[in-house]
C-alpha cells in the first residue's frame, strides 16, 4: 500500500486536528460535568483495586522493611558524621547492607 506525500499529509493533518478537537472538547465540555466527574472517579477506584496496587506495595514493603529500616539509620548516622558509631552499635545492619551493595566498606 503506497501512499502519495499528499494522502500521507492529509491523514496526518486530519489526525491533529481530531486530537486537538477532542483535547478542547474534554477541557472545556467533558471535565466540567458532575456525572462525568463520578463516572472517571469511580472507574479510576475499580482499576487500582483490580489491579491490586495496594496489596503489591504492601508485599514490597514488608519485604524490604528490614533494609529499609538500614538504610534510614545508616543515611542519618552518615548525616551527623557518626559512621563509626553505626559500625559499632548496629554491626548487624552495617553488615547487611554491605552483602546488598548498598554501601561500600
Amino acid at each position: 500500500m503506497d501512499l502519495t506525500e499528499e494522502q500521507i499529509q492529509k491523514i496526518l493533518t486530519t489526525y491533529k486536528n481530531k486530537k486537538i478537537r477532542e483535547q478542547q472538547y474534554y477541557h472545556n465540555v467533558s471535565k466540567h460535568k458532575e456525572e462525568f466527574k463520578i463516572k472517571n472517579r469511580e472507574r479510576a477506584k475499580e482499576h487500582y483495586h483490580n489491579k491490586g496496587y495496594n496489596v503489591k506495595r504492601k508485599e514490597r514493603y514488608e519485604m524490604d522493611k528490614k533494609t529499609n529500616q538500614s538504610k534510614g539509620l545508616y543515611y542519618y548516622y552518615k548525616k551527623k558524621d557518626k559512621i563509626e558509631v553505626f559500625k559499632e552499635k548496629h554491626k548487624e545492619k552495617y553488615e547487611m547492607l554491605i552483602e546488598k551493595g548498598i554501601i561500600k566498606d
